[in-house]
């Protein structure tokens, strides 16, 4: 085997360990006498494995016991949608946070089904800042239904160091820093996330919902001519426990399998604290020389997606290919951004950022 270092920022790196657990299951799964994927999505071994993924991920972030945890398909691009259509009806307002590519994208599929305000949107800065300065907190209208954002932005690099400061419930996009860092669920109405980052491969969404919100959906569907859509309505899932269509089955497992690794890890806590060493450590690189920089204002960068640039951009093509070579994977920036990127999620172990952290200076002492 060559595996390198990957910093890829979705579908990302697993933990070999994991990697392994699910090489095992591909030809049987436990006492089936059939491969993982083969099984029944109602048999009670797959069952099992639900009932196991949905209690690990509660436990993992310490989410209430009323909370229903359910695993979908579609992505957080398909919750964009479903969390306005589930929890707004034609007439309300939804609050959106525009903090990035998936933020405005979020607004922009709200605004399918309901009225959208924006308290605040960095767009006109290219997304380098939050506003978590003072006197910088948006003002949330009093009408809105809720307040949407997005806890960590992959592609511009700037992550909230905690939920934003509402009297109104929150409905959080965790995709891309889920079960990296402790955070209070009870505040939110919705969490969701996709799992190709720090909860396994691709093709499973994780959707945690309050009482609140099964609630408010049953009452914005009686609102809705014909109610809503069956498999974009929460309550229909809720009551089938993720199983009212097909669910994937094997990205369930895989999910499963990662959640008990991030309890034998350490938690939550144990992860925070390594996100913090290695992200420490490559921002320190990055503002070494003046030969990198950082596009992102000090106190709203990610401890997730590290971004950054090269005094001349002519050989930012030439660090990725370099890099690469070196065994360095997946270290160019978003092709909406450009520049260079580097994702830090759970799996990656931390040798890694030495290793780039290494070549950065490397690189400098041959191109400065």
């Amino acid at each position: 085997m060559s595996r390198a270092w990957n910093f890829s920022a979705g579908p990302a790196v697993l933990p070999e360990t994991v990697l392994l657990q699910l090489r095992e299951v591909l030809l049987e799964f436990g006492d089936t006498r059939a491969g993982l994927m083969e099984i029944s999505h109602r048999s009670k071994a797959f069952v099992a494995v639900l009932e196991s993924a949905r209690e690990r991920l509660k436990r993992a972030l310490g989410a209430p016991d009323d909370y229903t945890v359910l695993y979908l398909q579609g992505g957080a691009s398909l919750q964009f949608h479903m969390t306005a259509l589930n929890l707004a009806g034609p007439d309300d307002t939804i609050a959106v946070l525009d903090t990035g590519t998936w933020s405005a994208k979020a607004v922009s599929e709200a605004r399918r089904v309901c009225e959208v305000a924006v308290p605040f949107s960095g767009a006109a800065d290219q997304y380098g800042w939050l506003p978590v300065g003072p006197g910088e907190a948006p003002a949330i209208p009093e009408q809105a239904v809720y307040l949407h954002y997005t806890s960590n932005n992959t592609v511009r690099g700037t992550q909230w160091a905690t939920e934003p400061d509402a009297e109104v419930p929150l409905v959080g996009d965790l995709s891309s820093d889920i079960c990296s860092r402790p955070i209070d669920v009870a505040r939110h109405a919705i969490i969701y996330a996709g799992a190709q980052k720090n909860l396994g491969p691709s093709g499973v969404t994780a959707v945690i919902l309050s009482p609140w919100a099964l609630e408010r959906a049953a009452a914005v569907a009686k609102l809705r001519p014909g109610g809503l859509p069956v498999m974009l309505d929460y309550t229909v899932h809720a009551k089938k426990d993720s199983a009212y269509n097909t669910p994937n089955t094997f990205g369930i497992f895989a999910l499963d399998r990662m959640l008990a690794w991030v309890e034998d890890q350490g938690g939550v806590t144990h992860f925070a604290a390594k996100s913090a060493r290695m992200s420490d450590a490559l921002y320190a690189a990055i503002e070494r020389t003046g030969f990198y920089r950082s596009p992102i204002r000090p106190d709203s960068r990610s401890r997730m997606n590290v971004v950054w640039r090269i005094h001349d951009p002519d050989l930012e093509p030439v660090f990725v290919k370099e890099a690469d070579a070196a065994g360095l994977l997946a270290l160019k920036g978003h092709r909406s951004a450009g520049g260079l990127r580097a994702s830090l999620y759970n799996a990656l172990p931390e040798p890694a950022v030495a290793a780039l952290v290494n070549f950065m200076g490397d690189f400098e002492r041959r191109h400065g």
